[in-house]
């Protein structure tokens, strides 16, 4: 297993997954594992459940192409979950990936934010290779 860098050197964005994934591992067993999602992301995301008058609204993450560095998170809220996604529930809240995103997520965790500086949704991916000078996306 690889050793992860120290918080203070991580970039807020992607993985490398041919130098992440153990050998022996399926993506299943990293994914289901591999994600998390903070009390205070789960508190927001319920927030915007109810705002939204759906209460098992789940927290989608995805990855797809854009921005300047190549690809971007994106988040949604999803009221359904297919058979081939990733999911796991954290404090009541279903986190929700696509097979296809989840490599790109081992590792990830996803907090909520409010401060003077910042509010919002932040992804620490501690695999990060490179972001642009934004931060609105990876590479």
């Amino acid at each position: 297993m690889r050793s992860r860098p120290h918080a203070a050197n991580r970039e807020t964005t992607t993985l490398n997954l041919a130098n992440t994934l153990e050998e022996n591992m399926t993506l299943d067993q990293t994914t289901a594992t591999g994600m998390t999602l903070t009390e205070a992301a789960a508190t927001k995301v319920k927030a915007l459940a109810e705002n939204e008058g759906v209460a098992d609204l789940a927290l989608r993450i995805s990855v797809g192409p854009g921005g300047c560095a190549g690809l971007r998170y994106q988040l949604s809220l999803d009221e359904e979950v297919l058979d081939s996604d990733v999911a796991q529930e954290f404090y009541g809240v279903r986190l929700v990936t696509d097979q296809m995103s989840a490599p790109y997520l081992v590792g990830a965790t996803i907090d909520f934010v409010d401060t003077i500086q910042q509010v919002g949704f932040t992804i620490d991916n501690p695999n990060a290779v490179n972001s642009c000078a934004c931060g609105n996306s990876f590479h």
